[in-house]
């Protein structure tokens, strides 16, 4: 415990209050010296001597000067200050200090001169200090990270603003403040619903008695007013600002600016507005492209001088036939432009569609020396959908097996039913699809033919129709094994 120099008094009442002045000193949470007239410690309490690493022996009788460094005593002008304590019953209260005793680190303290009276005379100087070095750091880091926010804020291209739960404006950034044109001062206090465009007020003060009830963030777009009349489209994320006790005490607001992202959307639009156009064109002359190749090799018939009458006359057929699909497939084109136009489905004997279909690509299939191999079932398999369509992805599936064998082959067709389901394969000998392709055969314009001899539109086409009927198309190949493409389409 901290001691005094005064003289033992044996008087039971003097000692009971020098028992209670010393167990009062102990009490305190500050360092508390006691200092005479001749600058000299009379007494001491514990939690100096512990904060200094002292001991009575070299503190209690020793001068200030021997205590404290002498940079101290100097800075801080102890000895005037006492001296005015002792001549005036001068106060000093709440100057900074700081020191460093040795061994220790370096410690900050707040401290306060009081006269100690006894009957109207200032007997003794009392000397409190307060070590507030944590307080000081801590203070310190909250100034650092305060300042570190606000710099975050203020860096941000985005506008980053605060009110209170009623709308009013609390900060505003330098993001804020160029995009409207309004300064931190002119905006401040104001409602933030009053630079926001009229027609959205609705929709944000329902957002603000949303996050006022306890939502969680809410985002939405609407244009905020500019200093010059002008509206500029923001999307905004709201979010509510909490207190220490975790309640919702104000509202964050982030908005970004969309005018180049407009200027982009609107761009793209008219970008994927020409590719929309390009794949029409692309997909009318790949589709034209297949009735006209067995127009072609039945002219080539034709043009022989020796050609018998029955296969003549089998030929005209083939291009009659090969014109009429040319126009279906410009009719069913213009269908898909015009969705209003109601869809042709009807009742489809899917063995009579295949037959048809067989008989288009037989002469083809004869130049290009390729077996032809159908296996249908005698009776007829009914399904439902549009006939047109059908046939068109059946032939381009049956070209693209003849393009995949340009050295002849076998081409293989195959319809039968079960589970409720029709299923055609069809099969070829051909040169196969190459393992990391057969993920993408299905996507638009992806295609391994050499450039100029293929759209990539093919296999899309296909598989747009059979999704189109509520089936499904897979394939089964490998490089140099020949492919199997299935559909399945549900039976009536």
């Amino acid at each position: 415990m901290g001691k005094s120099t005064a003289s033992p008094n044996n008087n039971p009442e003097s000692q009971r209050y020098q028992q209670l002045y010393d167990m009062l000193l102990e009490a305190i949470p500050s360092s508390v010296l006691l200092i005479d007239r001749d600058l000299r410690i009379v007494s001491a309490n514990r939690n100096f001597l512990e904060k200094n690493r002292r001991n009575l022996s070299d503190t209690i009788g020793h001068r200030l000067d021997e205590v404290f460094p002498a940079i101290i005593i100097d800075q801080m002008d102890f000895p005037g200050r006492i001296r005015q304590v002792f001549e005036k019953n001068f106060r000093v209260k709440g100057e900074r200090m700081t020191y460093r005793a040795p061994g220790i680190p370096l410690r900050i303290y707040y401290y306060s001169i009081l006269p100690f009276s006894w009957r109207g005379e200032v007997e003794l100087a009392m000397l409190l200090m307060d070590d507030v070095t944590e307080q000081v750091r801590l203070s310190e880091e909250v100034r650092r990270v305060e300042r570190h926010l606000a710099s975050v804020v203020e860096s941000a291209q985005d506008i980053v603003l605060s009110t209170d739960m009623e709308g009013q404006i609390l900060t505003w950034n330098t993001a804020a403040e160029k995009l409207s044109g309004f300064s931190l001062y002119a905006v401040r206090g104001r409602n933030f619903f009053d630079f926001c465009a009229g027609d959205d007020q609705g929709e944000i003060k329902r957002i603000f008695a949303d996050l006022q009830a306890g939502k969680e963030a809410q985002m939405a777009e609407w244009d905020l007013k500019t200093k010059d009349g002008g509206r500029i489209p923001v999307s905004w994320i709201f979010s509510p600002m909490k207190d220490h006790l975790g309640e919702t005490a104000g509202i964050v607001a982030v908005g970004r600016d969309l005018t180049e992202r407009r200027k982009f959307e609107a761009q793209l639009l008219q970008t994927q507005k020409l590719a929309a156009l390009g794949v029409m064109a692309g997909g009318i002359a790949h589709e034209i492209r297949n009735p006209l190749a067995v127009c072609s090799s039945a002219a080539q018939f034709l043009m022989e001088d020796d050609l018998e009458p029955q296969l003549q006359r089998e030929c005209a057929e083939k291009i009659h036939a090969g014109i009429l699909r040319a126009s279906m497939i410009i009719e069913n084109l213009l269908r898909f432009a015009r969705p209003s136009v109601k869809p042709d489905i009807k009742e489809i004997n899917l063995t009579t569609l295949l037959s048809e279909t067989l008989s288009l690509v037989t002469n083809q299939a004869r130049i290009a020396k390729i077996e032809l191999q159908a296996h249908l079932p005698p009776e007829p398999i009914l399904i439902s959908g549009m006939e047109g369509l059908l046939q068109q992805a059946f032939m381009n599936l049956l070209l693209n097996a003849i393009k995949a064998m340009p050295d002849g082959g076998e081409l293989g067709v195959s319809l039968g039913q079960a589970d409720g389901e029709a299923w055609v394969a069809i099969r070829d000998t051909g040169q196969g699809i190459a393992p990391g392709d057969l993920d993408n055969i299905f996507d638009p314009f992806y295609t391994t033919a050499p450039v100029g001899q293929g759209t990539g539109l093919g296999l899309s086409i296909c598989y747009s129709i059979i999704k189109q009927h509520f089936g499904t198309i897979t394939v089964e190949s490998g490089a140099d094994q020949g492919s199997t493409f299935t559909v399945k389409l549900p039976i009536l």
